[in-house]
């Protein structure tokens, strides 16, 4: 446990466990490394879990700027050189999977793969046209209950009460400029890749493989059409909600370890990966 001091930004981590290759824990929007509570006991078995919070999040410093996901990527680089980690495994929620891919992209040196919960990139239709009017409404007074009311529509059926309190709570107490910053580059920044056709171009550049888990099996179908590398896989699980992870802790957890177990040595699929 401890912080990495980058410069302009000081994060948050806490690491255990032991075991190549090592995992990193990357939260979504409005969360924190917490949301990885119930995936630690099982990762940390055969490997060492680095969880992070992103600038803004939790208990690392809040930047006044540098809230697109490849900024965050790069803090992330930093964190893992700092570490002198080898290539890792890294694992994103929602936010949490564009920071993952953008990491996988601008690093690929640093990246064995990237497992990607419920992503917040692939946006379409409906969905995506009223992205611009939101993200507007997240920079006004009140913002931040237009956002805890719309994450709120995501949760699952079977999500208990105590999560989605704890998820709205935590949205409350969050930075809103920090909230809408987040909100633009994922989804209104010229480099954004949030929306369905920026994603697809952006996503094709990962050279790793990838684990995708959805809740929507067209968005699941829509990125299985981008996928090329022999170990990549995509998954549907549609009736959860977006934090499945939490909500099916037992079968994440043994697919995602199931799924790094039968990684090839390298990238490539042949030597080992430093």
């Amino acid at each position: 446990m401890g912080h990495c001091d980058l410069g302009e930004v000081r994060l948050f981590f806490t690491e255990d466990g032991s075991g190549d290759p090592p995992i990193l824990l990357i939260h979504g929007w409005t969360c924190d490394s917490h949301d990885w509570s119930w995936q630690f006991d099982a990762f940390t078995g055969s490997h060492r879990v680095v969880a992070v919070d992103l600038r803004g999040h939790g208990r690392s410093s809040t930047p006044s700027s540098g809230y697109k996901p490849a900024t965050m990527a790069a803090d992330l680089a930093g964190l893992v050189r700092s570490l002198g980690l080898p290539p890792v495994v890294a694992v994103g929620h929602s936010m949490g999977a564009l920071v993952a891919s953008a990491l996988a992209v601008e690093y690929p040196e640093l990246v064995r793969a990237v497992v990607a919960v419920d992503p917040a990139y692939g946006l379409a239709g409906e969905v995506a046209a009223a992205v611009p009017a939101l993200c507007d409404a997240m920079a006004v007074p009140g913002g931040l209950d237009v956002v805890a009311t719309v994450l709120g529509g995501m949760e699952g059926s079977d999500t208990s009460a105590a999560l989605r309190n704890w998820h709205r709570r935590r949205v409350l107490g969050m930075d809103q400029e920090v909230v809408a910053a987040c909100a633009r580059g994922m989804y209104k920044d010229a480099d954004q890749f949030g929306l369905r056709q920026a994603a697809s171009d952006y996503l094709r550049k990962r050279s790793c493989p990838t684990l995708a888990v959805w809740v929507s099996a067209e968005a699941a179908q829509w990125e299985q059409s981008l996928m090329d590398n022999p170990s990549d896989k995509c998954v549907n699980w549609s009736g959860a909600g977006h934090w499945l992870h939490q909500e099916r802790p037992e079968e994440f957890n043994e697919l995602v370890l199931a799924w790094v177990r039968v990684l090839p040595d390298a990238v490539t699929g042949s030597g080992p990966n430093n």
